[in-house]
């Protein structure tokens, strides 16, 4: 397994008093430099975090270190005054790697992942972007039942909707973990059976990590709000460093 950061609360608290601090070029650069395979970035159409400036720095950055950058966003957002619209930030900044959420422009943050009524729209868009990443991977959820037919020979990855995982986690909910566990490990699985390499995130932090890493089979994560949020306690090293070791065994 591998870890990709999102760096995109780092983006939000800068924003949020406007200037430079914290300087998001600072925590790139650490993670870069550390066991983590990229940095993820998820762009909104209100820019409350990532903007265009970030996207082309981060570029940049992962291209020194030759390490990827991985680009989230739903391909239906959009061209507005502050948001250069997903399909054009893609067609510019050419990132290793692209995430497809179905995201509505006012959402605090993904929820849900594609189901086969996207099938044709998702064989449209993945089409026309496909010479513009290298990776195209799609957010599915952990019960999708008709991931064959959602496929399409451009999509050649999922990242597993790992929210419901992470929600019976914190209640200590057995039934429900054990029941999402078998989700992820049935659709990471049929993934892999396709060809797909097999991404997860959301709301994964350090106490529910370990059971997916013990799965041994999802090649890659994104977390970036649970690194922050625990960079507060331990700082962003410390914490960075602490799921490395997780991830790492």
């Amino acid at each position: 397994m591998d870890l990709s950061v999102n760096l995109n609360k780092i983006a939000l608290l800068r924003n949020s008093r406007g200037g430079g601090e914290p300087d998001i070029r600072y925590f790139a650069d650490y993670v870069l430099d550390q066991a983590c395979i990229g940095i993820t970035v998820h762009p909104r159409p209100d820019a409350r975090h990532i903007n265009y400036d970030d996207l082309i720095l981060l570029s940049q950055l992962c291209t020194k270190a030759k390490k990827f950058l991985n680009i989230e966003g739903n391909p239906k957002e959009q061209k507005n005054s502050v948001y250069k619209g997903f399909n054009e930030i893609i067609k510019d900044i050419n990132p290793h790697q692209i995430t497809l959420v179905p995201d509505e422009s006012n959402q605090i943050t993904s929820d849900h992942g594609w189901s086969l009524e996207d099938k044709e729209y998702l064989d449209a868009c993945t089409k026309s972007l496909s010479s513009y990443n290298q990776v195209c991977s799609i957010f599915v959820n952990s019960d999708e039942a008709n991931l064959k037919e959602l496929i399409s020979e451009n999509i050649n990855a999922i990242e597993i909707y790992t929210g419901p995982y992470a929600n019976a986690f914190s209640k200590a909910n057995e039934f429900i973990i054990d029941q999402e566990i078998e989700n992820i490990k049935r659709i990471s699985k049929e993934a892999k059976s396709l060809g797909l390499r097999v991404h997860a995130g959301h709301d994964l932090n350090t106490s529910n990590l370990s059971k997916l890493v013990e799965l041994d089979i999802i090649d890659e994560v994104s977390i970036g709000h649970a690194i922050i949020s625990e960079s507060l306690v331990k700082g962003f090293k410390r914490t960075i460093d602490d799921y490395i070791k997780i991830i790492n065994g």
